[in-house]
């Protein structure tokens, strides 16, 4: 068994074939997959897909391409939203300077708050950082001072010192399909310096299928490809990197019932 540790259940054609999506990763051995909220205007949504799958969970955030649309975000909205018992983690939120759809300022001020919910629940923030290495460790080490928090950094793409920040603070680090891309060679060196007790893998659905469903809308089933991948690529057996990421995943995500 397996875990899509992110997915955007409520985004891409997913929606329409819900029972499908659901029956496809089961006979992938999927076991739970975590459904992220990336506007807090859709918490609703993701919210009621948590509630009718068993399987499935939720998180509540805002992404960091929101933050003009939706501006001023504070940590009690994401505290009071969170105590919903399906609710088990606090984002995604982040930085990212590469498409920059929001102001820097805006992106760091939601990207704070988010932290200050995750500091004061013990929830895991899940991270996006893209184009953004050193502002966004530079924020994720000034709040750390203030009180420790959990996290993840989602769809790893950085550099090697990057990851190693990361780990120092004693994040995890969650690999998506893009690993599986050949012009991915440095991220294929990176994920070697993981330790197999911080990795997670992820699908990012409906973005970023792996190969071979690459160029095709990815769903939640599509996170075996991943593993299939990993395995090799770090010469680990696939029922050992499975069950690694899975425990990973509760360890990390306390509140999820295995």
């Amino acid at each position: 068994m397996i875990v899509d540790s992110h997915c955007h259940l409520n985004y891409g054609t997913m929606m329409e074939d819900m029972p499908g999506v659901m029956a496809r990763a089961k006979n992938a051995g999927v076991e739970v997959m975590l459904a992220i909220n990336a506007r807090l205007s859709e918490y609703g949504d993701v919210l009621a897909l948590a509630e009718e799958y068993d399987h499935v969970y939720a998180t509540v955030g805002s992404h960091p391409h929101e933050a003009e649309k939706e501006p001023g975000i504070q940590a009690a909205q994401l505290i009071e939203k969170s105590h919903h018992k399906k609710v088990i983690g606090i984002g995604e939120s982040g930085l990212d300077f590469y498409y920059e759809y929001a102001p820097r300022d805006l992106q760091e001020a939601n990207f704070r708050a988010h932290i200050e919910a995750s500091r004061v629940t013990g929830l895991p923030l899940i991270v996006h950082a893209r184009d953004a290495d050193d502002h966004c460790m530079a924020i994720m080490r000034d709040e750390m001072e203030k009180g420790a928090y959990p996290a993840v950094i989602h769809c790893f793409t950085a550099s090697r010192s990057f990851a190693e920040a990361s780990l120092e603070l004693g994040f995890y680090i969650s690999i998506s399909g893009i690993v599986t891309f050949n012009s991915a060679k440095e991220l294929q060196e990176v994920t070697k310096i993981i330790p197999l007790d911080r990795l997670l893998i992820e699908t990012d659905a409906p973005y970023l299928a792996p190969v071979p469903k690459r160029g095709k809308p990815n769903e939640p089933s599509y996170v075996k490809f991943t593993a299939e991948f990993l395995s090799g690529h770090l010469d680990i057996p696939y029922e050992d990197l499975a069950k690694a990421t899975t425990d990973n995943f509760y360890r990390l995500f306390t509140k999820a019932i295995r």
